[in-house]
């Protein structure tokens, strides 16, 4: 056996030579770390979020065909890249030589906030490129299934993905022969007269043309390599791994033989993260490479067989081509193999993984094995003793060992039997997204009926996300033959399955009576569809579906995206330079789409750094009996373990009333709160040791998980909040009716796509520091360092040049690690990083506040309400954070839109044993929002009215004064509510959705409407204040420095736009570097919506400053240049730099009274959005939105639309799919995009517009503008409001009047298990208390 142990790929054309390779090394970290390529994001570590996203591109001398192909680098072990060629982002096109068109058309169409998960993106449009020049827009979008975004909401994605294919503008679904944008047919009527409207954010014939014969070439010494030298197997190994990589199928059986435990590898996406995620170990890998017999493809007469080797996309292409070449009849399988194959994982999973290897590993909820178990296939092994062939059927799907394979047998290939005449297999799956989502409940169906006139010959069921393995119901099915295919015996088919597919009321995963439902709601569908296919065939022998039925076999809504976008042109007295009010590109959108965009850890290494990582509490609330380090301080890098005994004094800080400690010191009181810190040489040593340190618990009691819990241990943080206005008690009296209820909300975590991330680095003299952080917050990360260290502020410098998302979760909880990190640095004297993995970000950080609202409202008849007591309660975590600011934000906007003239409204945080929640987008408002909307849906109810009446008649008229007595002009907000009425058609489409309805039982549309009131302000001057910096150089150009921290939201742009147009030079002229506590000190948090407009307005006053300064050398030179200008200045000693302030808007609370003004100004709109439901599986599609909004004077109309979109899309995900999940003992299950769904590009709305509203007022604020960045996110509520409207609908209908509260999350077992039918009826049901859930609702 010829070996060789040198390891030979491109990266970016260029050849890499490995010498010593470690078989655990995966191709990020070597990327990243070792080739300085920090294009390639680290955003999950398991595949789930598409942001190592890279290019492969091998070459096959048998076929001459090079096959590029996705793949997340972060699971790719670089030892089975042996003479593939990777390419990077950098590859592709960078600012030094050109950018790629790609990179160009995804920064100009704005596609870029954050810009983290840009690379990714483009990586994959890019790969798309080069095997499809023209791609369709189906193609694109799918190629984009496994990517994810949290700041863009999609829509500008897909505008630059549409300008690729053929038919660039339109959205492909010409409904009545009519595109969607021909807009006089969907009646958006135009604004007034004189205010013209533009529909592009960006100018499409501009673009640099796409020309595929500029790509980089396949390198020709690979191709020589592949085709002339004699292949040879490799053998990589380190002291813990050993890799084989076999070219030959003799070779591949001999180590199979040689090391019988060891896995098979191909795509590493099984085995891969079951190494990272649950610490399973494996000390030798073996990993075919090219093996010929493991990529065959053979038609014989009976069916198909297909190598093991294969990738599921590769499968998805061979059956495609099959479907379309047989007759339909042959082809059942194929057809439900594909229905899967659409949705299963993301386009570089599927071209990474591998048929044989997804068969093998034997998922509980794999989307393929049910379907292939029913399908009668079977599987070809071999082995050194020879082949054999088992099927592959539930003895082998739940690994009975005389069914499995031996440990010395590898799986060659599958076969895949025909169908035949009158045997029909479909496919069914639900998941909490409709894309690259684990099934919750998957199935596989088949019946066969023979010559027998609808008689069962054979039928086979099988069902994936219900127990261990995958479960073939073999004993109904055997029950069933004989029988006619009739109601009758669906009915007995559902209870013979339930008795079978038995679920335990603890089963891993919870959900267990939307489980139940499904197996059910799953053989219903399948009844139909083979009725449907039978009455086809013989009409007269088979009856026709009851037409309420057929609804149940349509597919939601089609996804051709379309939108459309109206903002305001700039009037013609603005100077032609002038860049406010134009949509200008994001300052670093090119950098973020080449990968050039430096982000915290992509900072170089320093000399000597070392790396830190947290070990964590494992339980909720107990005392601490011993910590032994002894075996972590023993293992090979580690340098030190902090604990709080090295902290000592200064272990805590207090930011608002309450300290935070730092590392636990005797007790614990959540999972995920930091015990201690492993510092070692490098991440791998750090991460390895921190498994070895022992912790003893002893339990602690009472264990407070749930505000329910809360309440009843009378748990909450000090003070209650309390806002009163009128006379509660007595309008009760008054009143025709009277309500009460209560709605829970779940929380959201913020998944900014960056985790948190820092390098402190000690300068060596003066025990001066400077920490390189991800942060909202420069100045409170500087105070809470330099307090750890007991130095002064001036000493420890805080620099942060961009975030990749923030979201309110980069603020409180960094300081915390920062200290601790800088704690390391400055006893070491080393510089430290630390950066989260995405599951520990998660369990450590908190996110947004869960809700209990509980209300009691009085109202008239007419709808108006007149008394409304409230109470709401929001689970804080172990610690106060902000939550106290958070119920106080939450009170003071409860309103929303509508003046209530008796309310009382009462908040409390509770004290729980969950990790601290903490700020995020929207602070309180998205909860408090939700509760108000959900009594007024009540109160239209019980009057019998719609709620959209019930909202226009509650709502602010023009002059008010909110319960806090501060004055309001509503003006705007029924104005946007009238437009959003216009735009969206709404009674027009209120009349269709009500006409679908009633003629589809199984499938429901609901529409609805929500107003917004958005106030904006922080409660006190103080917390206002913004300073800038503005020098001018003697070349004439600009550097300038503010207070605000770039995340996405665009400031930085928004700055330069300032200066641009109060200095009147171009853009190009002025530049900024980043923020920093060395220029601007005492900077405030950046959140609230307004970074923009007060760092602006501070920005603008060093502006006015220098022009004061320099007027007179202006004014006798008015031709002159800046160049002139400064050089004069600096000749007559004229200073040429000027310090900017803004001292925050009047801003003021009394909670004593309850009143006061502390919002400078309120942003209005309204959003009316569609949804379809399938009833019988919870899912659900958002088929449209229209948004209003009024924005005042933009700025930056292409941020501005941004900013609305990301955060509605960020809202129906917290409202919608968004779900965490606690166990009884309050360990957090949702670690990672695998387990936690954030809304996908499949869950943009089909169709969106937004318009903004022509500005009206002029106001204080920067140039009459409005700070959009927290609006958005309650406006997703209308997704909410018309998925209830679409249930209650399906209610009506089933003869249930009752009153419907529905929770948030509206997730598809929300959904499913609220539209009621015989289905929910039929499954057993738990005793409350029988039995210990999988999780709680928190």
């Amino acid at each position: 056996m010829d070996r060789a142990s040198e390891l030979l790929f491109y990266v970016n054309g260029r050849k890499v030579i490995e010498k010593n390779v470690d078989p655990e090394t995966m191709l990020l970290p070597y990327l990243r770390k070792k080739l300085r390529l920090t294009g390639t994001k680290y955003g999950c570590g398991g595949g789930g979020c598409g942001a190592c996203t890279v290019m492969i591109s091998r070459y096959n001398p048998i076929t001459n065909r090079i096959r590029h192909h996705p793949a997340n680098a972060c699971l790719i072990p670089i030892c089975s890249l042996y003479g593939t060629a990777v390419t990077t982002v950098e590859g592709i096109g960078s600012t030094h030589t050109r950018i790629h068109p790609v990179q160009e058309r995804i920064a100009k169409c704005h596609g870029t906030q954050c810009g983290f998960c840009t690379p990714g993106m483009v990586m994959s449009i890019y790969t798309l490129l080069r095997n499809h020049p023209e791609p369709t827009l189906d193609q694109l979008t799918d190629a984009l299934g496994g990517n994810l975004c949290r700041c863009t909401g999609y829509r500008p994605i897909i505008d630059a993905c549409k300008t690729f294919c053929e038919t660039s503008g339109c959205c492909q679904s010409k409904e009545n022969g009519v595109c969607c944008l021909d807009q006089r047919i969907n009646g958006l009527p135009e604004f007034e007269e004189g205010s013209k409207t533009s529909p592009k954010l960006f100018a499409e014939e501009e673009f640099l043309p796409l020309d595929p014969t500029q790509e980089l070439i396949f390198p020709p010494e690979l191709m020589i390599m592949a085709e002339k030298q004699p292949q040879r197997t490799r053998v990589f190994g380190s002291e813990r791994m050993m890799w084989f990589s076999p070219v030959t199928l003799k070779e591949l059986l001999e180590f199979k033989f040689k090391y019988p435990q060891a896995p098979v590898i191909m795509g590493n996406t099984s085995v891969g993260p079951q190494m990272k995620f649950k610490g399973v170990f494996h000390p030798v890998i073996i990993s075919p490479d090219r093996i010929e017999e493991l990529s065959v493809v053979n038609h014989t007469h009976n069916g198909l067989t297909l190598g093991a080797g294969l990738s599921l996309a590769q499968v998805k292409d061979i059956l495609a081509d099959v479907v379309q070449k047989l007759p339909g009849e042959k082809t059942q399988t194929y057809h439900a193999l594909l229905k899967h194959l659409g949705t299963l994982a993301g386009s570089q999973i599927r071209n990474m993984a591998s048929l044989g290897g997804h068969i093998i590993s034997r998922h509980p909820d794999s989307d393929l094995n049910p379907i292939l178990a029913v399908g009668n296939c079977t599987l070809n092994l071999l082995s050194k003793e020879g082949k054999r062939q088992i099927p592959l059927n539930e003895q082998f799907l739940s690994k009975c060992p005389n069914a499995d394979l031996k440990p010395q047998e590898i799986l060659v290939s599958v076969n895949i039997p025909y169908s035949r005449k009158l045997e029909f297999v479909s496919a069914f799956r639900q998941a909490q997204r409709q894309e690259n989502a684990l099934a919750i409940v998957n199935s596989g169906m088949r019946v066969f009926f023979g010559e027998g006139h609808g008689i069962i010959r054979e039928l086979s069921i099988s069902y994936g996300g219900v127990g261990p393995a995958t479960i073939c119901a073999k004993n109904s099915c055997q029950k069933l033959i004989g029988r006619h295919w009739n109601e009758e015996m669906l009915d007995t088919a559902c209870r013979l399955v339930l008795e079978e597919v038995s679920l335990s009321g603890s089963a891993p995963g919870g959900r267990v009576e939307f489980k139940r439902t499904l197996i059910i709601s799953f053989l219903f569908k399948f009844y139909l569809e083979v009725s449907q296919i039978l009455k086809k065939m013989d009409p007269i022998r088979y009856p026709s579906l009851a037409d309420k039925h057929e609804s149940a076999l349509e597919d939601l809504h089609s996804k051709h995206h379309c939108s459309t976008l109206k903002y305001q042109h700039m009037g013609p007295k603005q100077h032609p330079e002038d860049p406010i009010g134009h949509p200008i590109m994001h300052l670093s959108g090119v950098k973020h789409a080449t990968g050039e965009a430096i982000y915290c850890d992509d900072m170089p290494l320093v000399d000597q750094e070392l790396f830190l990582t947290f070990v964590t509490s494992s339980r909720a609330h107990a005392k601490i009996v011993s910590i032994d380090l002894s075996e972590a301080l023993s293992m090979p890098g580690v340098v030190d373990v902090i604990t709080a005994e090295h902290l000592s004094d200064v272990n805590s800080f207090c930011f608002f009333t309450e300290a935070e400690e730092f590392l636990a010191t005797d007790k614990v009181f959540c999972v995920g709160q930091l015990v201690c810190a492993v510092l070692a040489d490098s991440e791998v040593q750090a991460k390895r040791a921190a498994k070895q340190v022992k912790i003893v618990y002893q339990d602690l009691e009472p264990l407070i998980l749930t505000i329910k819990e809360a309440i009843q241990h009378n748990s909450f943080f000090e003070p209650e909040r309390k806002l009163e206005y009128g006379n509660v008690d007595e309008a009760f009296k008054v009143v025709d009716q009277i309500l009460e209820g209560e709605i829970h909300m779940g929380g959201q975590e913020h998944f900014y796509m960056e985790t948190q991330s820092m390098l402190v680095v000690p300068k060596g003299e003066d025990q001066e520091m400077d920490v390189y952080v991800s942060t909202q917050f420069p100045k409170y990360i500087q105070d809470i360092v330099a307090s750890t260290l007991k130095l002064p502020a001036n000493k420890v410098m805080c620099h942060v040049k961009r975030v990749g998302g923030a979201f309110g979760g980069k603020a409180f909880k960094t300081g915390v690690i920062a200290a601790v990190t800088a704690f390391a640095a400055n006893k070491h004297g080393r510089a430290v990083r630390c950066v989260l993995e995405r599951g520990e970000d998660m369990l450590i950080t908190g996110g947004r506040h869960p809700y209990l609202g509980k209300y009691k409202a009085g109202f008239m008849n007419d709808g108006r309400i007149l008394a409304l007591d409230m109470e709401h309660y929001s689970n804080a975590g172990n610690s106060l954070d902000e939550s106290l600011l958070v119920i106080e934000m939450g009170l003071l906007k409860m309103d929303n839109a509508y003046k209530f003239p008796n309310l009382r409204c009462r908040g409390w945080a509770c004290r729980t044993n969950l990790p601290s929640n903490t700020a995020f987008r929207g602070f309180g408002f998205p909860q408090a929002g939700l509760i108000t909307e959900s009594c007024i849906m009540e109160v239209a109810a019980k009057c019998g009215l719609s709620p959209e009446k019930v909202r226009m008649i509650n709502m602010y008229k023009e002059i008010d004064q909110t319960p806090y007595k501060q004055e309001i002009n509503a003006k705007n907000l029924i104005q946007c509510w009238r437009e959003c009425m216009a735009v969206s058609s709404y009674s027009l489409r209120k009349a269709a959705v009500e006409k679908f309805n009633a003629e589809n039982y199984w499938k429901k549309k609901g529409l609805a409407m929500v107003p917004l009131k958005y106030p904006v302000g922080l409660g006190s001057r103080a917390a206002g204040q913004a300073a800038a910096l503005v020098h001018i150089y003697l070349d004439g150009s600009v550097l300038v420095t503010h207070g605000g921290i770039e995340m996405g939201q665009g400031v930085h742009t928004k700055m330069i736009q300032v200066v641009s147009r109060e200095l009147g030079m171009p853009i190009s002229n002025v530049h900024l570097r980043g923020t920093s506590t060395e220029t601007v000190p005492n900077a405030n948090v950046s959140g609230g919506s307004v970074v923009a407009d007060l760092n602006g307005l501070a920005v603008k006053d060093a502006c006015q400053t220098l022009l004061k300064r320099l007027e007179p050398i202006i004014s006798k030179n008015p031709k002159g240049t800046w160049k002139d200008w400064a050089q004069t200045a600096f000749d007559e000693s004229i200073s040429l730099s000027a310090v900017g302030y803004f001292r925050g808007y009047e801003s003021d609370i009394n909670w004593e009274k309850g009143e006061g003004h502390p919002f400078e100004y309120f942003v209005y709109g309204a959003a009316c959005s569609e949804v379809e439901i399938d009833c019988l599986t919870g899912d659900h599609k958002n088929i449209r939105t229209d948004i209003v909004m009024d924005v005042g004077c933009s700025i930056n109309p292409a941020i501005d639309i941004g900013q609305i979109e990301g955060a509605f899309i960020q809202g129906m995900g917290l409202y919608t799919i968004e779900e965490l999940n606690y166990s009884p003992q309050g360990v957090l299950h949702t670690r990672g995009p695998d387990q936690y769904k954030i809304p996908a590009i499949c869950d943009t709305p089909t169709e969106f517009h937004i318009s903004l509203l022509p500005p009206s007022e002029n106001s204080n604020t920067l140039y009459s503008s409005k700070g959009l960045g927290e609006s958005g996110v309650f406006l997703g509520c209308s997704v909410f409001f018309a998925i209830h409207d679409a249930v209650s609908a399906a209610r009506r209908e089933r003869g249930l009047h009752g009153p419907l509260s529905l929770n948030s999350p509206l997730t598809p077992e929300k959904i499913r298990m609220a539209c009621e039918d015989k289905f929910t009826k039929m499954i057993p049901r738990d005793e409350p208390g029988s039995c210990v859930p999988w999780n709680v609702p928190i």
